[in-house]
């Protein structure tokens, strides 16, 4: 099960005032459709093959939704898997979603290696740059959940979302999820900090469930870039997912070309593949529609509001 298909998720999604609800072995959440009484409902990363059809139809008009986006299912393109899932969400009349929020493409790193051979499988560059940070004294410390780390967290991540100009959610968002899955709640979510002479450059917030270790967040500074103090974070990372009985790590998304040096995301995937990662792409999103004339209006509306995001971004 991916981590935003968990119940821990659902609750801090709900705690963030967007209901989540489970229908058999799946969640969504309900997002409310504005001038209406209605709502829109999202399952990001499900198993298509866990879905249980009737009870999801029968909950989806309970809860007044005209449709669910299965926002790009756990299942790996151009598989047998996902020939099938294919062919379930044809077969249920299921349509092609017209955008997926979620990356469609993403890194996957087997971490149940013994470090020494993970360091050996890495590009040179970043096994040579890890250790250089570690000789220029660069540490990295985890978080007991301590404010004043979350701080830096955010900190660092604003930053480099000003910086690179990327959307992200209000702090409120990220402080409610290290309250609720952090070290003093689920521990599920950990802060690893970076930092050169009590100075922190780099901080990753990272989560660890199921047997896989996820990198959703983090941010760095400009600053003494040169001491690669953000791949001493990213293997203070995979130290810790092994310590915690990981054998995946999952980090969370890529460019759909990773070669592709338009890609605003190039340079990031590319930092990811050194690890010696595998690259993969994800089968398409797809949405069940239980009101089509809604879905329909609802969807020329949404495209809209994403037209006039992209301009102003």
């Amino acid at each position: 099960m991916h981590i935003v298909q968990s119940p821990e998720w659902g609750d801090f999604k709900a705690k963030m005032g967007t209901p989540a609800v489970r229908a058999g072995k799946i969640q969504y959440t309900k997002h409310p459709i504005p001038l209406s009484n209605l709502f829109y409902a999202y399952a990001p990363r499900v198993n298509p093959f866990d879905i249980e059809w009737g009870e999801l139809k029968k909950s989806l008009k309970e809860n007044s939704c005209i449709a669910v986006n299965f926002d790009v299912p756990n299942v790996i393109a151009l598989t047998d898997e996902a020939k099938k899932a294919e062919k379930l969400f044809k077969d249920k009349n299921c349509k092609l979603s017209p955008r997926s929020t979620f990356a469609k493409s993403n890194v996957i790193m087997d971490i149940s290696k013994p470090e020494d051979d993970l360091l050996a499988e890495m590009h040179k560059k970043h096994r040579y740059n890890i250790n250089y940070a570690e000789r220029k004294g660069v540490t990295v410390r985890r978080s007991d959940g301590d404010e004043k780390n979350f701080g830096v967290f955010y900190s660092l991540l604003d930053e480099t979302a000003q910086r690179q100009k990327y959307f992200i959610h209000g702090r409120n968002y990220y402080e409610t999820l290290w309250e609720m899955l952090g070290p003093k709640g689920k521990k599920i979510a950990h802060i690893l900090i970076a930092e050169h002479k009590g100075v922190p450059l780099t901080a990753w917030m990272v989560f660890t469930y199921d047997g896989v270790l996820y990198y959703p967040f983090g941010g760095s500074s400009e600053k003494q870039k040169n001491l690669q103090h953000s791949l001493a974070a990213s293997w203070d990372a995979v130290k810790l997912g092994k310590e915690l009985g990981c054998t995946t790590f999952d980090m969370w998304g890529a460019a759909e070309i990773p070669n592709n040096e338009d890609d605003p995301w190039f340079g990031f995937t590319q930092f990811k593949m050194r690890f010696g990662g595998k690259f993969i792409r994800y089968m398409d999103s797809y949405d069940f529609v239980i009101n089509g004339p809604a879905y329909n209006l609802f969807n020329s509306a949404n495209n809209l509001r994403w037209k006039l995001l992209n301009i102003i971004k």
